[in-house]
């Protein structure tokens, strides 16, 4: 028997099959191939492949009631495919996006012209726990503020794309889209000529060239530096994998000092000068002097190095309101007045609890829709109304009475899927997308993507820590 034989879309949107059964417009012949394999060879090479995820120790941190646990990252080998048109919309719409935000950031910090014209209300900017104060005024090296993003996408039932939310804090993910690919080369090693996939190989070295283009005037030999909170952050192995890659220093607040006006590291030979810093540590605890005051993570003085221009921070501090899931329903209209343009890739239709009349609809339909808190990240505080019970909508309305300002809903999407290896055979799966791009000289996104699966039966949820697993994404040159 061969893979996907007895295989059903039940009447799912299906990234690799259409509802005949047949591979999808520009993906023929490399599926055509890849459902050739029997399934006790497909089995056996997903056996390998985790194997694999083992011995290298590809791990995520998980919080829970018991402490912290470190867990391989489920992988399933059937990959999701994307023809090169269809690629080529997504990039131009990411871009498009991206340039706007930076836009938007820069303003809100600075002249704050779009809430003068009222096209945003300014009550929501200014609320939002992402909005810091502290950087009224900054100007980051070369006017960027989100260097590296990771914005994610679902498709519902009709096809269409829609983005689902932005993420330009630390946005995580990236090392497993590398490994990934690592492992399905060398677990399917012939795959790759036969549609011409683009290769993601190139994406630390893409990094370090945007970090080194943040470098302050007059300094020869820079030094760059991963900043991780250590090795309980849930995302530690990526802050390593990245720091390894790009060959530059992995540190955590203790290893840094501010001294006669600059970011210094502990070196064996002495303190050494730091010029720019990937930093994967939240705003709230990267520098005690200005933010959280009681924080052991981060650099005491830092900001005001950074404010001075002897240090450069990607991302920049405050770019967390941009990715706020309130301001995220505001998007197309800062698109709007900062590029004269309609978004490329439209928002999920999204209901403010702000808004009185929103918030009437939502409570009143709560079984009907995704509830989601602001600024919670990693699917904490979700509430998939068709999926919760009686008393968890009763529970979560005065949730929201207590703060509208902190909840949006939306339609229950119904994502499309993939076939995924289950213990019963293969399965159609729930599936998100989540592209990374990085801004500096040029904007780039990576020609590939992290797939998020939903490994449970039936469950929207695809996050890590909730469970989810990860497939490989390959995009099509042609």
């Amino acid at each position: 028997m061969k893979i996907l034989d007895v295989y059903e879309t039940e009447g799912f949107f299906d990234e690799m099959l259409d509802n005949t059964g047949a591979p999808r417009s520009g993906m023929k012949n490399i599926v055509e191939k890849l459902v050739s394999i029997s399934k006790e060879d497909f089995v056996k090479r997903q056996r390998s492949a985790e194997r694999t995820l083992r011995e290298l120790g590809i791990t995520f941190t998980l919080k829970t009631e018991d402490g912290n646990t470190e867990r391989i990252f489920p992988f399933d080998l059937i990959p999701r495919i994307i023809p090169a048109a269809e690629w080529n919309w997504i990039e131009q719409g990411l871009k498009q996006r991206i340039f706007a935000l930076n836009a938007f950031l820069q303003d809100i910090y600075n002249d704050q012209k779009i809430l003068k014209d009222k096209a945003i209300p300014e009550t929501l900017v200014k609320s939002s726990a992402g909005f810091r104060k502290e950087c009224i005024g900054l100007k980051p090296p070369r006017g960027i503020w989100a260097h590296v993003t990771g914005t994610d996408l679902v498709r519902d039932k009709d096809g269409q794309i829609y983005v689902l939310e932005d993420n330009l804090r630390c946005p995580s993910g990236v090392s497993y889209v590398l490994e990934n690919r690592d492992i399905m080369k060398r677990t399917l090693p012939n795959f790759f000529g036969v549609g011409k996939v683009r290769p993601v190989e190139e994406y630390p070295s893409k990094l370090l060239e945007m970090l080194l283009h943040l470098v302050p005037e007059g300094v020869e030999r820079p030094t760059v530096a991963v900043l991780t909170p250590g090795i309980y952050n849930s995302a530690y192995y990526e802050h390593s994998f990245l720091a390894h890659q790009m060959g530059v220093e992995l540190v955590e607040g203790r290893d840094l000092v501010v001294m006669d006006g600059y970011v210094k590291t502990r070196t064996t030979r002495g303190f050494r000068r730091v010029d720019v810093i990937y930093r994967r540590i939240d705003d709230d605890f990267i520098d005690p002097l200005c933010f959280r005051p009681d924080s052991c993570l981060g650099v005491p003085g830092l900001m005001d190095v950074y404010r001075e221009g002897r240090v450069a921070l990607a991302n920049a501090p405050g770019t967390g309101v941009a990715d706020d899931k309130v301001i995220y329903a505001y998007v197309p209209q800062i698109i709007k007045y900062y590029l004269g343009e309609e978004a490329i890739i439209p928002n999920v239709p999204t209901y403010l609890c702000d808004n009185p009349e929103d918030l009437g609809y939502v409570c009143d339909n709560l079984q009907h829709l995704v509830v989601k808190p602001a600024n919670e990240s990693g699917g904490a505080g979700i509430m998939v109304g068709p999926h919760a019970t009686r008393l968890e909508h009763d529970a979560y309305r005065e949730q929201i009475k207590r703060n509208p300002r902190n909840y949006i809903a939306q339609p229950t999407l119904s994502l499309s899927r993939l076939p995924t290896l289950c213990e019963d055979g293969f399965e159609g799966r729930h599936v998100d997308l989540r592209p990374y791009a990085l801004y500096g000289e040029d904007q780039y996104v990576l020609p590939g993507a992290l797939t998020r699966v939903a490994l449970k039966k039936g469950s929207l949820v695809v996050n890590s820590s909730q469970g989810g697993g990860s497939k490989d994404t390959w995009v099509l040159a042609e």
